[in-house]
């Protein structure tokens, strides 16, 4: 027997029909049949508690008309109503809803019953078209089933503008889709108009990063991405994310033929129908999205999380450190320095326990700042910073600690057990990030607490077992470029064997006299035969410096490569499932750099591998890639994209579920 079938607009009128009378709603009754029916509905019927599990509504509410009506012309009227066959939600208008042109006052939109009602604050431009853009923001008040991409238009002139500019926008670093920014066209195309005009007209992203700006007139313009700050609808500050390209925009259209799939479940195509439209062009502008690197100095914070150290915080780096000048204490060799790579964070380590106790010191700092015309002057700040911990709750905590050692060894010795006679001093404090098991391409970190005084490599073995004896291994041992206190061991580690890492008390001593306890960890270095190889050729990428990154299941880099000529080659990967990004880095230095808009500089390519790569062990895969075969909006992997589109309608899924359940054929609208 063939299977009975639901299908939402099947149902108008009658959106809440019992599970039985569902298998027989599409078929002809038999007297059989009907009395079958009504039992079942006489039974419903007694069940009055239990509810009836029918089908959900899945159609849109429906728009009967507005005043102005839909794309009427010569109106004058800033007030606007639009009227639904349903109650409907509108969901944060303020957000969602985009009005072009721009408006500087932002208008009142609110859903009324089966109404939406606007009222736009700016005054009207004469011979202009007018869009408001809902998005999504418009559903029906039950399930919640969007409208979904409805624009309102109507003119101050005699014509509609009707030309489109669609596209998409993507995080410029990783191509992960920006949801919910504002794109907008400029019919001037001088670079200044980003920051000094506001948009011509605009449309707001969606969660895909899709954008599509309606109401467009013939002409040449050039089109920005802005996550607008200050609702100006202009580029004014450095932390606003941006986007720009300097190709100029022309709108056109043609009539074109697109291809309608209905489908008759989540499997089977029920039919495919060739329906004409108007295809308006360009539809796939791509907007690279970045936020500028804050080059203006200003001083952000001072902190002292510890007694020992204190911490300043710029918004940008200078060469010339800050100049301290004690006001209750001695600044003269008071300090150990720790600036940050580019420092714009710098650590002051006090070397005097006498200054470590005291809970308040107080300075004058002179400084490099950037004034209101980007140059850097100096300037001279009076702080207090303070310890988060008293010195008094700090010595009272050493007192409880004491008297909780002394009781232990009291009655040790009255139980007559080994005990001490003195109290052992507080060690120094080291992160061993050491693994058990290693690649061969990777080498020991060790993170100290505190700035080191003494470090005797004398106390730091390395061990390497050739059969099964145990022999002295060479090894480099330093500092790591621009970590404070971060120390690398670095050695040739031959695949296959073992290692053991010993170091001895005292190997580090730190500025107060704290002194490292004793440590041992040995080291596995798994063979070839445990790992696989990636070799990559890159296409259409000559002359350029690429940097390949090999990215685990969270997108995050697990392995990095330099393309020499066209080969990249990643050693000793861990079985597993990868994917592969590609940044052009200009300037070589080894990392993505952002864009700066000032000086019309895109932020540096990014470009992802468009499939997952499975790696096995004593594999060795390859592959060949041109990264700009496909367009960005298509690259990245759903699988490792963070920014997800939204997803399908409650409704439907419920519908779809029962119907399982109940056994009969599913045929979405």
């Amino acid at each position: 027997m063939p299977k009975q079938a639901y299908s939402p607009s099947e149902t108008d009128g009658r959106k809440r029909l019992s599970p039985a009378v569902g298998r027989f709603f599409s078929s002809p009754l038999s007297p059989f049949h009907f009395l079958i029916l009504l039992l079942l509905s006489l039974a419903s019927c007694a069940k009055m508690g239990e509810p009836d599990g029918g089908w959900y509504d899945e159609t849109p509410p429906r728009i009967l008309g507005a005043s102005p009506a839909e794309r009427a012309t010569d109106v004058n009227s800033k007030k606007i109503s639009i009227y639904f066959d349903e109650f409907i939600k509108l969901d944060n208008p303020t957000e969602k809803v985009v009005v072009s042109p721009p408006q500087l006052e932002a208008p009142e939109i609110k859903g009324q019953g089966k109404k939406i009602s606007i009222e736009l604050q700016d005054g009207l431009k004469p011979n202009t078209t007018y869009t408001i853009d809902f998005s999504d923001a418009i559903s029906d008040n039950n399930e919640g089933n969007p409208l979904g991409n409805y624009t309102y238009s109507f003119s101050t002139g005699d014509h509609i503008d009707t030309m489109e500019v669609a596209g998409y926008v993507l995080e410029a670093e990783n191509l992960e889709p920006v949801k919910g920014i504002l794109v907008g066209l400029y019919s001037n195309q001088a670079d200044t108009a980003f920051q000094k005009e506001p948009m011509l007209r605009v449309s707001r992203t969606d969660s895909r990063g899709h954008f599509v700006i309606r109401g467009v007139a013939k002409g040449d313009y050039r089109i920005y991405a802005l996550q607008d700050a200050d609702g100006n609808y202009t580029f004014n500050q450095k932390s606003e994310k941006l986007a720009f390209t300097p190709e100029v925009i022309m709108p056109s259209s043609k009539p074109d033929v697109r291809q309608d799939t209905i489908w008759r479940d989540s499997l089977h195509i029920n039919d495919i129908k060739q329906t004409p439209y108007t295809h308006f062009l360009p539809d796939d502008v791509v907007l690279s999205a970045f936020t500028e690197m804050q080059t203006d100095r200003f001083f952000l914070k001072a902190e002292r999380r510890e007694a020992d150290h204190f911490t300043l915080f710029f918004s940008y780096g200078d060469a010339d450190l800050p100049q301290i000048t004690g006001l209750n204490f001695n600044a003269d060799d008071a300090f150990i320095t720790e600036p940050s790579l580019n420092q714009d964070t710098i650590t002051y380590w006090l070397r005097d326990t006498a200054l470590v106790n005291q809970d308040t010191l107080r300075f004058q700092m002179a400084y490099n700042m950037t004034d209101s015309l980007g140059r850097l002057i100096s300037q001279t700040d009076t702080l207090e910073v303070l310890s988060k911990t008293p010195y008094a709750k700090r010595l009272k905590k050493q007192q409880e600690d004491y008297d909780k050692w002394k009781k232990k060894q009291d009655r040790n010795k009255e139980r007559g057990r080994a005990y001490e006679t003195a109290m052992p001093p507080t060690p120094l404090e080291i992160r061993y990030n050491v693994a058990s098991q290693m690649s061969p391409d990777e080498n020991p970190t060790f993170e100290l607490a505190a700035p080191i005084a003494i470090t005797d490599t004398a106390k730091i073995h390395l061990y390497e077992k050739i059969d099964t004896l145990w022999y002295r291994s060479k090894y480099q041992f330093g500092a790591e470029p621009g970590r404070p206190r971060s120390m690398k061991l670095v050695s040739t580690w031959n695949p296959g064997r073992e290692y053991s890492l010993e170091i001895d008390s005292a190997a580090f001593t730190d500025i107060y006299g704290r002194v490292s306890q004793k440590y041992k960890q040995g080291i596995r270095i798994p063979s070839t035969d445990e790992y696989g190889t990636l070799v990559m050729t890159i296409q259409g990428m000559e002359g350029r410096n690429c940097l390949l990154q090999l990215l685990n299941e969270s997108d995050n880099p697990v392995k990095e490569a330099t393309a020499k000529g066209n080969l990249a080659t990643f050693y000793y990967i861990k079985p597993g499932t990868y994917y592969l990004r590609l940044i052009v880095d200009d300037n070589d230095n080894g990392r993505w750099d952002t864009g700066d808009y000032s000086t019309q500089t895109q932020p540096e390519a990014v470009y992802y591998y468009p499939k997952s790569i499975e790696c096995k062990a004593k594999r060795d895969v390859q592959g060949t890639w041109n990264p700009r075969q496909l367009p960005l909006y298509r690259q990245k992997p759903g699988a490792i994209t963070k920014q997800k589109a939204d997803t399908q309608r409650k409704a439907r899924n419920r519908n779809q579920e029962r119907a399982r359940n109940l056994g009969i054929e599913y045929r979405p609208n």
